[in-house]
């Protein structure tokens, strides 16, 4: 019986609270004025709400969340990312990977790592590993597996870091857990692949997770960060191994960004070893409802 992921990112919970002065006297002053300027006319809640109860009708037996939960990483914006990441569903259902708008300040980085640790806890314990990332989730013969590629960057920049400490648990994962027979499902929030992004908005050391992939092997990869659906293929140990990103989950039909929209997978052992499908389903253009828009060319 096939074990059913979806796959939403970069829900940008808003509105974001009134920002107090001491608030803004860091990168945080751009990024609120581009939300009041540009992103809060992008982002609807209403049209989220539409995604997470469209999720909610397919039975999912797991729920990837990709990140980019919050804006500018305010207290107040944390706290209500995590109301809202409860009714998508508690830590037994839902995994979580922050994006770059979750660590938008270094102030951020660790309440957004306390916030959201009961969905990124980890079930690896090898060499005293057990917290942070990345972890490991088994779910019916499902790996998990959850990386950070959320780091504090200049304003107008936006690009992530793995840093090799963290690429070589990586690797010591995808071995574990190919060994046990599971299929291997990373999630991280940036395009893990050289070009997946514009300048400035990149995977820092992308050529070295392709180089894990081509040592280690997975059966599939999913990001979000560019507001897109998208597939593109890394050589791995046994195959080629599907990256495929996700559009925003809140985005208002007409915008700048695809309307939005998530993706739906369905993984199984056939005959050949695992066999994975996905689909995309978001909202129409046209009739701004809830559609399937197709399979995913894996």
């Amino acid at each position: 019986m096939a074990f059913v992921l979806a796959h939403l990112s970069d829900a940008h919970i808003g509105p974001i609270p009134r920002p107090s002065l001491r608030e803004l006297a860091s990168k945080r002053i751009t990024g609120y004025a581009n939300w009041l300027h540009k992103r809060a006319q992008f982002h609807d809640m209403g049209v989220l709400a539409r995604i997470v109860a469209d999720i909610a009708a397919q039975k999912p037996d797991h729920i990837a969340m990709t990140g980019d939960i919050v804006n500018v990483g305010l207290d107040a914006e944390i706290e209500a990312a995590r109301g809202w990441l409860m009714t998508l569903g508690g830590p037994e259902q839902v995994s979580f990977t922050p994006g770059n708008h979750d660590a938008y300040v270094r102030a951020s980085v660790a309440r957004v790592a306390e916030t959201f640790a009961p969905w990124t806890s980890s079930e690896w314990t090898s060499a005293g590993q057990g917290e942070g990332f990345p972890y490991l989730r088994r779910r019916d013969g499902v790996a998990l597996i959850g990386l950070d590629s959320a780091v504090p960057t200049a304003p107008f920049v936006a690009s992530g870091r793995l840093g090799s400490a963290q690429l070589e648990r990586l690797g010591m994962l995808l071995d574990q857990t190919r060994a046990e027979g599971l299929a291997r499902v990373v999630l991280l929030h940036h395009p893990p692949y050289r070009g997946g992004a514009k300048p400035l908005r990149g995977l820092d050391d992308a050529a070295e997770f392709e180089a894990a992939i081509a040592r280690h092997g997975a059966e599939l990869v999913l990001h979000g960060h560019n507001h897109a659906i998208s597939v593109h293929r890394l050589a791995g140990r046994d195959g080629p191994t599907p990256v495929v990103g996700t559009a925003s989950a809140s985005a208002r039909p007409g915008a700048h960004y695809r309307a939005a929209a998530y993706n739906l997978y369905e993984i199984e052992r056939g005959g050949e070893g695992v066999v994975v499908t996905g689909r995309s389903r978001g909202i129409d253009e046209g009739r701004e409802t809830v559609e399937d828009l197709g399979p995913l060319a894996l």
